[in-house]
């Protein structure tokens, strides 16, 4: 993940050092910067071959990215304006970690966790001015996902916040803000799908082929343009409850039960398009051209798929 972020930020312009925090032997160290440094240069040379670089550019980039030991470390940490911390996800270990940066950069240099699982709270104690420290959660790719999750904590300075989604989409990334829960956003939801794909084949409702090929052409493709909160709207919230109350008798799970959420928007008139308002609110848009526009965001996903064909006449 270190690497992936190290690529994000040296291909949009910043010098990056890469800190190894881990005591090594010359020899050691040496092999370890080598195979950093190969792995950024194999990175780049695959942008290259995707069109999004040329070979001169790939130097260029490469040459801003720098590996330091932690013997060094303390004066690569004098001149970081944000750091990024991504050891294990072994809490001890990153609050070891977090302190001895904390100490070691200025009081007003932004430090983030990168972690997938670890509450911003349950690290935020072994920072120094824990004020400017959150939770910064990439997902892999890292340099080629747009999104980036942002989860402050108790602590943290809303300041901090805002300075760090600003600094993420000057490098091109989508970041959004979330409250310190387990799973972040993307993981709690994925967790949940990935989950339901693999009981289906335990269940022998389908292959695992033709279940991700009802992935990436149906589930996939629609929310590439509509997002869930928003397809709940498109339908509306009723249909969801409805299906929703079915799933649960028929397969005998409460896993499928709908949230209080959805009958309490139902209650208020809250169903979607047809009232103005869902999860999301409509009331100052032109429905018929908002639809227009996410139409023909979903053509353009037939035809990236390769998928959009002439009519037979």
């Amino acid at each position: 993940m270190g690497r992936g972020i190290a690529v994000a930020f040296a291909y949009a312009g910043h010098a990056v050092t890469m800190i190894d925090v881990k005591p090594r032997s010359a020899d050691q160290f040496a092999k370890l910067e080598a195979e950093a440094r190969d792995e950024v240069a194999k990175t780049l040379a695959s942008l290259t071959r995707f069109g999004l670089l040329n070979e001169a550019n790939a130097a260029t980039v490469l040459a801003r990215v720098s590996v330091v030991s932690a013997a060094a470390s303390a004066t690569a940490l004098k001149e970081a304006r944000i750091v990024f911390e991504g050891v294990p996800e072994v809490v001890e270990l990153k609050r070891e970690v977090l302190a001895s940066v904390s100490k070691a950069v200025g009081p007003d240099v932004i430090i983030a966790s990168t972690t997938s699982t670890i509450l911003v709270d349950d690290l935020s104690g072994a920072v120094e001015h824990a004020s400017r420290f959150l939770n910064v959660h990439w997902l892999n790719p890292a340099y080629l996902i747009p999104l980036v999750e942002l989860s402050p904590g108790a602590a943290t300075d809303p300041a901090v916040t805002a300075r760090m989604k600003s600094l993420l989409e000057g490098i091109g990334k989508v970041p959004v803000v979330c409250a310190a829960r387990p799973g972040f956003i993307v993981p709690r939801i994925q967790a949940l799908a990935m989950n339901e794909a693999a009981r289906m084949v335990e269940e022998g409702v389908a292959s695992a082929e033709d279940i991700d090929k009802a992935i990436r052409f149906g589930f996939g493709f629609r929310y590439a343009v509509l997002g869930l909160l928003e397809f709940i709207d498109w339908g509306g919230g009723d249909i969801l409850y409805y299906a929703s109350s079915y799933l649960e008798g028929a397969l005998g799970s409460e896993r499928y039960r709908a949230p209080d959420v959805i009958s309490r928007n139902m209650r208020e008139g809250r169903i979607g398009l047809r009232t103005g308002a869902g999860f999301l609110d409509y009331s100052d848009l032109d429905i018929d051209a908002y639809r227009e526009r996410r139409l023909a965001e979903l053509v353009d996903m037939l035809r990236h798929f390769r998928l959009a064909r002439p009519p037979v006449v």
